[in-house]
């Protein structure tokens, strides 16, 4: 196989190291996903308020977008993991109040992954009165939550930019880790580890383990 043709099979390693890495690769693939609803959700808000109707605009649309960019970019902060932690806001030497922006996002989380709250709408009952005064019918009265708004989206999308780089950098780091965990095996014990055949263009994310 020539040096510069990508490898069709590996060695799954299971240390420390590569755990630290895998946690990174998916808090990283998570803040991507966090960018590509923020982008989407730039063209949806930024829709004109006349002529045709568009698809993008669709309120429905704009709180699913939202919902899964604020989901995404609060589990990169995983107290679980720990991969990424507040402190990790100071390092990004943004403009503005990002820790306070941060915390605000914590809160929306909470929000909008509710089991028992509306997050779009809420409710009150009222009673109708005839002339009399006695009550004729009763009308359920909703009052919507407002949208997000293109200054805050863009915000989350500064951040997370920011914040992919950062996990980037570290990522790099530990992939040399673990390719210094690997030097210091011998051949022996690479050939015992388990085999992880990629597939097609998909390349390590899309990976079948086989054992020898």
């Amino acid at each position: 196989m020539s040096e510069t043709q990508s490898p069709t099979a590996v060695r799954r390693i299971d240390v420390p190291e590569s755990g630290g890495l895998a946690q990174l690769a998916a808090v990283f693939d998570d803040l991507q996903y966090v960018l590509r609803c923020c982008e989407h959700l730039v063209t949806a808000l930024g829709a004109p308020d006349a002529g045709p109707a568009r698809v993008d605009s669709d309120p429905a649309l704009v709180e699913a977008l939202w919902t899964g960019a604020v989901l995404g970019y609060v589990r990169c902060f995983s107290g679980r993991t720990k991969t990424l932690t507040r402190d990790d806001l100071t390092e990004l030497e943004l403009d503005g109040d990002v820790t306070g922006f941060h915390d605000m996002v914590l809160k929306l989380r909470d929000h909008y992954a509710s089991r028992h709250v509306n997050p779009r709408e809420s409710y009150e009952v009222g009673v109708a009165q005839s002339n009399d005064g006695s009550p004729r019918g009763v009308a359920v009265i909703s009052t919507p939550r407002p949208l997000v708004d293109e200054t805050t989206v863009r915000l989350l999308g500064r951040v997370a930019y920011a914040l992919s780089a950062l996990v980037d950098a570290r990522m790099t780091k530990a992939q040399n880790d673990v390719l210094g965990v690997a030097h210091g095996m011998t051949a022996a014990q690479l050939a015992e580890l388990p085999i992880v055949h990629l597939s097609g263009d998909a390349g390590e994310h899309d990976a079948e383990e086989h054992d020898d």
